[in-house]
């Protein structure tokens, strides 16, 4: 799995008709900044309104995935989003002008190879995982549904589908490596069975269903008369059930295609928790309803174990190393007071202080009671946001960085030898002239241990 974020490297844009909607829709992938997310916009409404991938946003299961937000609508994106994850794209717009995604081939293959035409661009940033800690169960006794989120360092799904179809029978399909989701995952379409398409065209869906963007399963004798009958609703001339069971004689790409394809929906739908996601995926019999209450649980259970202090993985790769951070700050022992850098962004910078016994400032401040000063802490922190102001100039090794001032800072909790230091600072006002104002927040784990408001400048060393 990617660590660090990533978005595409341009726009592009793919065309087709809705699934259900039936409607043509010019669809628009493009690049986003860190910590973004996973974005659509209907561009053809009034005030062109963003829609968030969210789980919270989700008004619609029936035979698809269908989110609303702030007057816009988005039907059926799971194919997309299983695209876009499987991918491992965090950051990226989907700009719409109709209600609905091409539906392609009934697969998210299509949708890839138009990402993958775009290019992917790793970006300055950790992924922020959502890591299930403990199992997380959800059942749906009436439809038979079970689905598990048991604790992985890795992201894999098992899906298993079973029903009672002579035709299909029980099938299972696994996903071990995302990095596999376009070979083995991507090109499953979807599908349903033939005593569903009439009540599908009565509820005013499958407007823009065809016999090459589904697979229908016929588990029953047909008549002639009503082969007829769909090759009419169809706009075809003649429809056939081949001996397998598969409407005009459309041949399977997998053996267990259908239960390749639901866990394709399983991958879409978990999009919606806002997070890539580190856990084994169980899923028995799942489908959209399930999938999106399941969201809700992991959801629901990452927000309860949240806190606002920065997640931190030592083993996660650095932004910027100590190395790099010689190379931009003029600091030297014994005032640099940063370790590395692991995010930065246009308005954020993150950043860690090791605290250990070694600090040469022990050794005059409590001796025997090591404290961590508390100006240094903002020292520390000044460094930080030093990092995030020089990050705006072509050439940070020609300038200085300057106090100007501090305000309202807090200490909340010492800090002592063997705490890590975590250091946020986020500006609180564009740069103007060459004048920083940003607040910066130090945490040790989750506990919150200073924070204050912090004026800078930065000056040409020629000037």
């Amino acid at each position: 799995m990617y660590l660090k974020q990533h978005t595409i490297k341009k726009e592009v844009t793919l065309s087709g008709v809705g699934l259900h909607t039936g409607v043509d829709t010019l669809m628009t992938f493009a690049p986003a900044p860190i910590d973004h997310g996973i974005k659509f916009q209907r561009i053809d409404l009034d005030g062109q309104p963003i829609i968030d991938a969210d789980v919270d946003n989700v008004v619609d299961v029936s035979r698809g995935t269908s989110i609303e937000q702030n007057g816009g609508r988005i039907n059926t994106v799971e194919h997309t989003l299983a695209a876009i994850v499987g991918l491992q794209i965090d950051n990226i717009l989907i700009k719409l002008d109709g209600p609905e995604p091409p539906i392609m081939d009934g697969s998210s293959i299509q949708f890839i190879e138009i990402l993958k035409e775009a290019g992917l661009e790793e970006q300055n940033a950790a992924r922020d995982f959502l890591e299930v800690t403990e199992s997380i169960f959800y059942n749906d006794h009436e439809r038979s549904v079970e689905m598990a989120a048991l604790p992985l360092d890795d992201y894999r799904l098992t899906v298993m589908v079973d029903y009672n179809s002579p035709v299909l029978g029980s099938q299972h399909a696994s996903l071990n490596d995302i990095s596999k989701f376009e070979e083995d995952v991507a090109s499953c379409r979807t599908f349903c069975f033939l005593h569903e398409l009439e009540m599908l065209h009565k509820n005013n869906l499958i407007k823009g269903g065809d016999l090459n963007n589904a697979i229908v399963v016929v588990d029953r004798v047909v008549k002639e008369d009503e082969l007829d009958h769909l090759a009419e609703l169809f706009n075809k001339p003649k429809v056939e059930v081949k001996k397998e069971g598969i409407l005009n004689n459309v041949d399977l790409r997998y053996k267990n295609e259908p239960a390749r394809h639901k866990l394709l929906d399983v991958v879409g739908d978990l999009a919606l928790v806002g997070k890539p996601i580190k856990a084994q995926i169980l899923a028995a019999r799942p489908g959209h309803a399930a999938n999106v209450e399941f969201a809700k649980k992991l959801k629901k259970a990452m927000l309860k174990g949240s806190s606002s202090a920065p997640k931190y993985d030592p083993s996660m790769p650095a932004v910027y190393d100590i190395n790099e951070i010689t190379n931009i700050l003029p600091h030297r022992y014994p005032f640099l007071l940063i370790d590395k850098i692991i995010h930065i962004d246009e308005k954020t910078v993150t950043g860690i202080k090791n605290v250990t016994i070694n600090d040469n400032f022990f050794q005059g401040h409590f001796p025997n009671n090591p404290v961590m000063p508390g100006v240094l802490q903002i020292e520390a922190m000044a460094q930080i946001g030093g990092i995030l102001v020089l990050s705006t100039v072509d050439d940070p090794e020609n300038y200085w960085t300057y106090f100007l001032g501090v305000d309202g800072f807090r200490f909340r909790k010492m800090v002592t030898p063997g705490d890590t230091l975590i250091m946020k600072c986020e500006l609180s006002a564009p740069i103007k002239r060459g004048i920083a104002k940003m607040y910066g927040k130090a945490y040790v784990g989750k506990n919150l241990v200073c924070e204050g408001s912090m004026t800078a400048s930065i000056v040409r060393k020629d000037a």
